[in-house]
């Protein structure tokens, strides 16, 4: 559902005899889920772990409890008043920590950590960094991608696309000067600053910061053009679609129209250079979940929703072939829209557009839901419709972006 101008479906009234009756209307967002205790932890956090290192769940779940464990640790030891200077994992989980001198990095091997004593530290390196920022401020450093901390190399990375701007030379010599301290890494390939959305992410309507829609998925067609797959009255009338005031993509086609039987979707063709991520983002509750394909999941399987307002949202697929009559509240104007999914999960207005996603399988963007329908927490109780991802594909001949 969306926000203001496009508050359509933020009300839902006299559903057919398909699906319950009730209106969606307009919320602010709603708390962040607290982080669960170490030990117990969401299961698509810890499946979306164990994909991307190809192990179990269960050892997906061991490594977590082991990266708390030592991070407690380090907690103690920083609270105990040993001089600590910038900690990371290593890629065998384990926590290396910088050490300032000889006597701290014996109390942080007898706590059962790794300790290194580095030649410069995470402080210095961001006072280094700072150095740069400040160059930069000056002078913005075009073909200059991007410069970074990096405790595990001890330097501040910089990453250069192109050496032959006299704004990046200019950036260049000024972190020759730090020396050693500054590493420099070649990223040809990187030519121009792009956008790379997730989706579930916010997208406002025109750039209007009280008007907004939730990113659906990217897909592609056959001329290879990328489009991101929407929710049909979140792209009608072809508006710009912003993320962080920067636009990213145009609203192109919709079979949603107010007051006449429609279908609640639509595409927005993406902007050269930007593009939609291949997985979902779940605001806090792991890493985001990778998109493998758009199989249509069974009633009943398990189905979690990305959207700006609500954030990260779980529960089931009810029904399919779900047919509603929607309201303006403002006009009073009811409009049928057929085709769609019903689900267990809750959403409220502005999460419209937004993913949802069942393993690792698309499944569709947010239409509807409820009036005055409140979420709280991941497994909240609510209810919501949803346009199915595989028929929208279908109609509009694209092919799914995928992991």
């Amino acid at each position: 559902m969306s926000l203001t101008r496009n508050r359509l479906l933020t009300a839902v009234l006299a559903i057919t005899a398909l699906a319950a009756t009730g209106t969606q209307g307009a919320h602010a967002a709603t708390a962040p889920v607290p982080a669960p205790p170490a030990g117990h932890y969401q299961p698509e956090m810890v499946h979306a772990l164990a994909q991307s290192l190809g192990v179990s769940d269960a050892a997906a779940t061991r490594r977590l409890d082991s990266q708390a464990d030592q991070q407690r640790i380090l907690d103690r030891l920083e609270r105990d008043g040993v001089r600590t200077d910038g900690a990371f994992f290593d890629d065998a989980c384990c926590l290396v920590v910088n050490a300032a001198d000889g006597r701290a990095a014996d109390a942080v091997r007898e706590a059962g950590l790794r300790a290194r004593i580095p030649a410069r530290g995470e402080a210095a390196l961001d006072r280094v960094k700072a150095a740069l920022d400040a160059q930069a401020a000056r002078q913005v450093p075009k073909g200059v991608t991007s410069w970074k901390v990096d405790v595990e190399t001890d330097t501040v990375t910089v990453t250069v696309a192109d050496r032959t701007t006299a704004a990046a030379r200019a950036f260049l010599a000024a972190a020759a000067r730090h020396g050693g301290a500054v590493r420099v890494v070649e990223d040809e390939d990187v030519l121009e600053a792009q956008t790379t959305v997730y989706p579930g992410s916010r997208m406002n309507i025109n750039n209007d910061p009280g008007s907004w829609c939730s990113v659906g998925f990217g897909a592609r067609d056959g001329q290879g053009r990328q489009h991101l797959v929407s929710a049909g009255h979140c792209v009608a009338g072809g508006p710009g679609l912003y993320f962080d005031n920067d636009r990213f993509a145009v609203g192109e086609y919709s079979r949603y129209r107010e007051g006449y039987n429609s279908v609640d979707m639509g595409t927005a063709r993406v902007d050269a250079g930007d593009a939609i991520a291949t997985a979902v983002g779940t605001w806090g509750n792991g890493s985001p979940i990778a998109v493998k394909g758009s199989q249509r999941a069974a009633r009943g399987a398990t189905v979690c929703k990305s959207g700006a307002t609500t954030g990260w949202t779980c529960g089931a697929v009810e029904s399919y072939n779900v047919s509603v009559t929607y309201t303006n509240p403002r006009t009073r104007v009811q409009t049928l829209v057929t085709g769609l999914g019903s689900s267990s999960v809750c959403t409220e207005g502005g999460d419209s557009g937004g993913a949802y996603i069942s393993g690792n399988q698309g499944q569709g963007m947010t239409s509807g839901g409820p009036t005055g329908q409140q979420c709280s927490g991941v497994y909240g109780a609510g209810s919501s419709y949803f346009q199915p991802l595989d028929d929208a594909l279908r109609y509009y001949g694209l092919t799914l972006n995928t992991n």
